[in-house]
């Protein structure tokens, strides 16, 4: 679960973070009050849930009430466009007014997960900023990094590699490592999977103070985190994505044209990659769970068909737990509800997989019924391409 901005920097003043000075806004006119308050020059920046604001356009210098009013009102209520966006942007709900520093140096500060070390790892860069992600392609060297072991966690001698390495010596030594220890809690209290500070910088005052940070919540660990919905932004997500979660399914929109319905992440991921593998594309990655019910089908392809890029569908199902009568059954119904136009091709492989075939056949419904996993990806691919021609 991603939050905005100026609710990363909320928790970090909690945790001893220093801050910049600033006002969020969700209205233009509350955003030129929060500009004449804050004082000139100051920084209007967007709140989207999206990296490369910056390079976008949307943070902005203004030197007056005048050029507030210009750069207010070309960011909010619009579409922002960055990398991270796609094409269509993400529409600005709320922009967040902060004071101008004079910065002496900037710095990269970040703690995730290392996947394959199965632990936290803490980097750090002196080239932090908007090109970071290049300086990390194209210069790995300059990415330092500091593993915290279970058991052991990040001791005080990695911290001060990781600020004699950034030059933070002397008088700053102990404010740096407080400020890595700081990055740590805010991590581990909040169950996060990802926290930043980019850039972090250096003031002519000789304070450490985050300028822009990020927090991405672990959404496994929300049941303990009740405070975490009063932080979504819905307008934010993905909306086939929410209405998913509405249904107990998990539903991650891709950009190409195969719908993709199975039960388990691995049989997903598995899926996804032979559909590549015969020269297709996923259009999303939608798990049904392993108690898929007729009624749970039928949602999870009301929202796969909204899509308007989807072709052509696959449904690859393994009962273990789940029945495959059952998922059959959702076929069914969900076809006839629906009225699907387009070409579905159906493996369902367990328990009571052959009852489900018979099912499928009796129901006089067109559909392709495989019992190959390689064929069902060929045939579900080639499906898709007729209709695109």
């Amino acid at each position: 679960m991603k939050i905005h901005e100026y609710q990363a920097k909320a928790i970090f003043d909690r945790f001893g973070i220093k801050i910049p000075r600033g006002m969020v806004a969700f209205s233009a006119e509350e955003a030129l009050v929060n500009c004449d308050y804050i004082g000139y020059p100051c920084m209007v920046k967007a709140q989207i849930h999206a990296g490369g604001r910056g390079k976008g356009g949307g943070v902005r210098l203004v030197r007056n009430r005048e050029e507030a009013s210009v750069a207010i009102n070309a960011l909010f209520n619009r579409p922002l466009v960055t990398v991270q966006t796609g094409t269509a942007g993400i529409v600005v709900r709320c922009l967040l007014i902060e004071e101008c520093l004079h910065i002496e140096r900037e710095f990269y500060i970040g703690l995730t997960v290392d996947r394959q070390l199965a632990c936290p790892v803490l980097m750090a860069s002196a080239e932090g900023g908007m090109e970071i992600e290049e300086v990390a392609r194209e210069h790995p060297e300059k990415i330092l990094k500091e593993w915290a072991r279970p058991g052991w966690g990040l001791a005080d001698f990695q911290l001060r590699r990781l600020a004699g390495a950034l030059g933070l010596n002397g008088e700053l030594l102990r404010p740096a490592m407080a400020l890595f220890r700081a990055v740590v809690n805010v991590f581990r209290r909040n169950d996060a999977s990802l926290v930043e500070l980019n850039p972090l910088v250096l003031t002519s005052a000789g304070e450490l103070v985050a300028l822009d940070g990020k927090i991405t919540f672990d959404d496994n660990a929300a049941f303990r985190h009740p405070e975490w919905e009063a932080l979504r932004d819905l307008s934010n997500e993905e909306p086939s994505e929410v209405e998913a979660a509405r249904f107990g399914l998990n539903y991650i929109r891709l950009t190409g044209n195969v719908g993709c319905m199975v039960n388990g992440a691995g049989l997903a991921m598995a899926t996804m990659d032979i559909i590549k593998h015969y020269g297709g594309e996923p259009a999303n990655f939608l798990d049904v769970g392993g108690i898929a019910s007729a009624a749970t089908v039928a949602n999870g392809f009301r929202i796969l068909l909204s899509d308007p890029h989807v072709k052509a569908v696959l449904v690859n199902i393994f009962g273990g737990i789940v029945r495959c009568e059952r998922v059959a059954q959702g076929i069914v119904t969900a076809i006839k509800d629906l009225e699907i136009k387009v070409p579905i091709v159906i493996r369902l492989e367990g328990t009571n997989a052959q009852e489900a075939r018979r099912l499928l056949s009796d129901s006089g419904l067109k559909f392709t019924v495989v019992t190959d996993f390689a064929d069902a990806a060929q045939q579900v691919v080639a499906a898709a391409k007729e209709v695109n021609r």
